[in-house]
C-alpha cells in the first residue's frame, strides 16, 4: 500500500496496533486521540484516507462526516466502532462513509477495506444531509453478533434504493419488524405502508385497490410463499406494471428463496423479480450471544412505565441463551413480558428463569447425557442436535468458529473455578501460556473470580 492514513481513535492500543500494521504494509500513519486534530488534518490537505471511531472524547466521529465530504470529497472515510447497532451501519451509509466496521474488527479485513480504500482515494463523493431523527431504543432490530452486523450492513445500503426485496428466515426472527425498519428509515417513510396477504390480491380488481392505498410508498406482500400461483402470477403483472406512483415492493417467506425446496412454493418469475436485494433473518440459535442482549431489551420495554425495571442475574443469562428458543425473538419476547409480570425481584433469578424456560414449547432447555456418554460422544450429541434444528438447511457460514467458542468459553471458566482464580495454575492444568490464557478471558469476557473452589 502507499498513501497517507490519518487514523482518530482514543483507545490506545488499537491507535498503536493500527500505527504498525500501515506502517509495515508502506503507509505513512498521523494517528491521534482528538477528533479537532483529525479534522485540522483534513483541513491541512494530510491523508488520503481516514479511519475514524465515532464515541470520541471532544465529539462525534459520524457527525464529522459531512464535513470532510463537503471539505475533501476525495477523501474515502472508514468507520470503526464499538456502538454496533443498526443505527451506526445506517448514519454511516447516510453520511456517505466509504465502509464501516464494528468493533472488535478482523485486523487483515479492516487493512484490504483500507487498501481498496487508497486505490479510490481521488474521486468525489457526494455528502449527504438526512433530516429524520430515529432513536435507536425504538428500532426492532437488536444485537451485536457477526450475522446481526452483516444485516445492519445490507439494510443500510439497500434502505433508499428503489429495489424490491426479499426477506426470509424462520417464523418469528422478525422478518417483518426489518421490513417496517426499511420503510420507517427510507426516503419514503413519510408514504404509506401497506401489508398485504392473498385475500387482497385474490379477485382482478385487487391489484388496483392496493396500488390505489400504497401510493407510491412501500408494498409489503406477507409470506408470499404460502400465496397460489395465480396471484403470484398477478404480483408480478403488478411489479411489470408502470404507474407514476409505483410502490417499493419488499416481500417476506420462510424458507430460502434459492433452494430447489422453494420452487414449489415461489414462482421462479416473480422470485427473480423480488430479488433486487436478498436478506437473511438469522434464527435465534444462531445467534446465541445475542439472546441475553434481546432478554434484557425485551424485559425493558415490558417494564415501561411500571416502576423499577427488572434485570436478568447471571445464571439467567445462561439459561436462556442455552434454550433453544424455536419460536425465535418472537417466543423470547413474550417469555420476558410473562417474567416481568410475575417476578416480584427486581433481579430474575437462575430459578424463575429455569422456570419458564421449562414451560416453553418445543425442545427442552437441557438435556441428560446417557450415563457413562464420553465427552466427544456428547459433544456430537449436541452438534447434531444443532444440525437437526436447522431442517433440510444447512447452519449459517462460520461454524466451526462458533462450536469452538462454546466449548472454550465453559472449558476455562470451570478450569479457573478449579484453580480457585489462579491464573498460573489454570494456564499449567490447561497446558497453554499465560498470556494467552489472559487473552482469551479478555476476548470470551470471562469474569474471574478468586477464592472459589470446585469441589
Amino acid at each position: 500500500m502507499d498513501g497517507t492514513v490519518l487514523v482518530a481513535d482514543d483507545d490506545r492500543t488499537i491507535r498503536t496496533v493500527l500505527t504498525q500494521a500501515l506502517t509495515r504494509a508502506g503507509c505513512k500513519v498521523h494517528a491521534t486521540s482528538s477528533l479537532t486534530t483529525l479534522m485540522r488534518w483534513v483541513a491541512e490537505g494530510k491523508g488520503d484516507v481516514v479511519i475514524t471511531d465515532v464515541v470520541m472524547p471532544d465529539g462525534n466521529g459520524l457527525e464529522m462526516l459531512p464535513k470532510i465530504a463537503q471539505d475533501r470529497p476525495d477523501l474515502p472515510v472508514i468507520v470503526i466502532s464499538a456502538q454496533n447497532t443498526i443505527m451506526t451501519a445506517i448514519k454511516a451509509a447516510e453520511a456517505q462513509a466509504y465502509d464501516y466496521l464494528p468493533k472488535p474488527f478482523d485486523l487483515p479485513d479492516l487493512m484490504k477495506r483500507t487498501a481498496r480504500a487508497l486505490e479510490r482515494s481521488g474521486t468525489p463523493r457526494r455528502a449527504v444531509v438526512t433530516d429524520h431523527e430515529k432513536d435507536e431504543d425504538d428500532l426492532p432490530m437488536v444485537g451485536k453478533t457477526a450475522v446481526m452486523q452483516a444485516l445492519y450492513r445490507v439494510i443500510a445500503r439497500v434502505m433508499n434504493t428503489d429495489l424490491p426485496v426479499l426477506i426470509w428466515g424462520e417464523s418469528g426472527t422478525g422478518k417483518s419488524l426489518i421490513a417496517r425498519a426499511l420503510h420507517d428509515l427510507s426516503d419514503r417513510r413519510s408514504m404509506p405502508f401497506v401489508t398485504v396477504t392473498e385475500a387482497d390480491l385474490r379477485d382482478i380488481e385487487g391489484p388496483a385497490r392496493v396500488l390505489a392505498r400504497v401510493r407510491g410508498g412501500t408494498l409489503l406482500i406477507d409470506e408470499i410463499g404460502d400465496i397460489s400461483e395465480e396471484v403470484q402470477a398477478r404480483i408480478a403483472r403488478m411489479m411489470d406494471a408502470e404507474t407514476d406512483n409505483q410502490p417499493r415492493f419488499i416481500a417476506t417467506m420462510q424458507n430460502d428463496p434459492s433452494n430447489d425446496s422453494s420452487q414449489d412454493t415461489l414462482r421462479r418469475d416473480l422470485y427473480y423479480r423480488l430479488s433486487g436485494a436478498t436478506l437473511h433473518v438469522p434464527a435465534l440459535r444462531d445467534r446465541v450471544e445475542d439472546i441475553p442482549l434481546l432478554a434484557a431489551h425485551f424485559l425493558e420495554k415490558a417494564d415501561a412505565g411500571n416502576g423499577a425495571p427488572h434485570a436478568l442475574s447471571e445464571g439467567a443469562a445462561k439459561v436462556f441463551a442455552n434454550y433453544t428458543w424455536p419460536g425465535n425473538v418472537r417466543q423470547l419476547e413474550h417469555a420476558m413480558r410473562q417474567l416481568a409480570l410475575t417476578s416480584r425481584a427486581v433481579e430474575i433469578s437462575t430459578a424463575e428463569a429455569e422456570q419458564i424456560a421449562g414451560a416453553q414449547p418445543g425442545p427442552e432447555p437441557s438435556r441428560v447425557a446417557p450415563s457413562g456418554e464420553k465427552l466427544g460422544a456428547s459433544v456430537e450429541r449436541h452438534i447434531r442436535r444443532y444440525f437437526e434444528l436447522h431442517g433440510n438447511m444447512l447452519p449459517p457460514p462460520g461454524l466451526y468458529q462458533r462450536i469452538l467458542r462454546e466449548v472454550e468459553a465453559p472449558l476455562l471458566e470451570v478450569a479457573l473455578a478449579a484453580t480457585s482464580g489462579n491464573q498460573a495454575k489454570c494456564a499449567e492444568l490447561l497446558g497453554i501460556n499465560r498470556n494467552t490464557l489472559r487473552k482469551k478471558i479478555t476476548d470470551l469476557e470471562i469474569e474471574v473470580t478468586r477464592g472459589r473452589k470446585m469441589m
